[in-house]
């Protein structure tokens, strides 16, 4: 509260707060609640914030106007079992595709979104914040307000948004989100990565760019009118990514894509409840064992068997387990299971008797397991989480299951070895360590880089010219192409007159007389 207030004192230019547009309209809830510290700290500081997400406050936050889009999480459920189902890269791309267009055009028609945003009497706003999860006609806002638009990448930058700031991501060595982890050191691996990268490269550019561009117009006719989406959806002033070069493999980045890895990480968690301190320090020297398996998946929703195989494992260890379960009661429950429909997972992360994380891998969960320096074990479900524990495991620090495929002792014997390999632990807490010696924490940087955005009208002056280069001129192929057109110019001169000379020649001809007279 002080050092705000003696800022705003000694800068006046800061007392003017900006009307920002935050738009998160995904179902998923990582991506709001990763954004929801960063509309929080603008809020404070006098920014006022209309948000759009399926994801209003529970109770009224100041500065901070919610228009819920609600109608999103309606058969969400249905959409992450077909997205888990085993399907080829044409076929998975496409899906996404199409499910991104039609939550797009949701968003669009709903009301709150049409009366207050896009209706007649049009509010003014300096900024736009939004989710960079495909949703590429929803940047048709920044040209509609004619402002600044600021993207917030969840999961961390992927090749879509790399083409989007310009910004450098050679196949060689980086891979975007995928449902699989690719270990490029390996040919074989870098040879699938370039297919799977590849399909989904085409699969967006000839089947859903133009339905986008469609959209766009329907949507925005006056600002369609003289610009188009792509023009529009290449105009970043901004992107927060959330990585750090701690958190997985350092990366290039073009100067106005900032890392803010862990930006809705509290650094001071809140107390946890009496009854679950109670049940941590009980514990012992044994410890505490946190499991979850995030928002989107469900531990209620997991097959008999699976639940059988994780009951009885619990049952034989001697450390207890926080789970958190989405039922009020779980049959066959073990004495030393404890469980929630939902915890303060920063909370018990922090706990210092908290000795291993179970988790499906999300990368806002990775981030803060990694924060309080705790080895996990991954079980990952969908989506990023396969790369993300790829990398923990890379890294050492922890391992990987199939929760679908494993069995009791699998299990059991995974987890006693990360519990009594010292080397976990360490390389843990090394890595905490790394993460945390950073100059202004992540959320403090993401704040300042959007007042820079908002003080310098901007920052064009930060874009690299790459982002308007098509895939042709960006790669030089055009100049490669040129080279190569006059090499087989040349070698073909060449050739025509080897051949020309060699008709010419009198003893070839000899040689030719010969053999045709030996013929006949």
């Amino acid at each position: 509260m002080w050092p705000n207030l003696l800022l705003m004192c000694l800068l006046p230019g800061y007392l003017e707060g900006a009307r920002i547009l935050a738009v998160f309209p995904l179902p998923s809830p990582s991506h709001y609640f990763f954004a929801l510290p960063y509309l929080k700290s603008l809020a404070s500081l006098g920014h006022e914030i209309t948000s759009v997400s399926p994801y209003p406050q529970r109770e009224p936050s100041q500065n901070i106007h919610d228009i819920p889009v609600l109608e999103v999480l309606e058969n969400f459920n249905e959409i992450l079992r077909i997205a888990s189902t085993p399907r080829g890269t044409w076929q998975k791309s496409d899906f996404i595709n199409e499910y991104v267009l039609n939550l797009t055009k949701t968003v669009l028609n709903n009301e709150g979104v049409r009366c207050n945003i896009l209706g007649p009497e049009k509010p003014h706003f300096d900024l736009v914040v939004m989710d960079l999860w495909r949703i590429d006609v929803l940047s048709g806002l920044a040209a509609y307000f004619d402002a600044p638009i600021i993207g917030l990448a969840s999961y961390g930058t992927d090749w879509k948004i790399d083409e989007l700031m310009g910004n450098i991501s050679p196949i060689s060595y980086l891979q975007s989100p995928s449902p699989r982890f690719y270990d490029l050191g390996a040919y074989g691996q870098r040879l699938s990565q370039f297919v799977e990268r590849t399909l989904s490269y085409i699969n967006y550019k000839w089947r859903h760019v133009r339905k986008e561009e469609a959209l766009y117009r329907q949507y925005f006719p006056s600002t369609a009118k003289w610009k188009s989406l792509s023009e529009i959806s290449r105009n970043f002033a901004l992107v927060l990514v959330n990585h750090h070069f701690t958190l997985g493999p350092p990366r290039p980045y073009v100067p106005n894509m900032i890392e803010v890895g862990g930006l809705h990480v509290n650094p001071d968690p809140e107390a946890l409840p009496a009854e679950l301190d109670h049940f941590i320090q009980g514990a012992g020297e044994s410890g505490v064992i946190y499991f979850s398996l995030g928002t989107n998946v469900r531990s209620k929703s997991l097959s008999e068997d699976r639940r059988k195989v994780l009951l009885e494992t619990f049952a034989s260890l001697p450390q207890r387990i926080l789970w958190k379960f989405e039922d009020e009661q779980l049959p066959g429950k073990p004495s030393n299971v404890f469980i929630s429909k939902w915890f303060s997972q920063q909370a018990i992360l922090a706990h210092p008797n908290v000795k291993l994380f179970i988790t499906h891998g999300g990368l806002l969960s990775t981030i803060e397991s990694i924060h309080h320096g705790k080895p996990m074990l991954g079980l990952p479900c969908l989506f990023d989480q396969f790369r993300n524990m790829g990398h923990v495991k890379q890294m050492g620090l922890g391992l990987v299951l199939n929760i679908k495929e494993m069995t009791s002792e699998d299990f059991n014997s995974t987890i006693i070895r990360l519990l009594t390999n010292k080397s976990f632990e360490e390389t843990a807490r090394i890595t905490a360590a790394r993460y945390r010696d950073q100059p202004m924490k992540p959320l403090e940087k993401a704040i300042w880089w959007t007042e820079y955005v908002l003080r310098h009208k901007g920052a064009a002056h930060m874009q690299v010219a790459g982002k308007d280069l098509d895939f042709v001129r960006y790669h030089s192929l055009d100049v490669l192409g040129t080279f190569l057109i006059g090499a087989l110019g040349f070698l073909g001169t060449f050739t025509f007159f080897i051949v020309m000379t060699l008709r010419k020649c009198p003893l070839l001809k000899k040689y030719k007389y010969e053999a045709i007279k030996k013929i006949q």
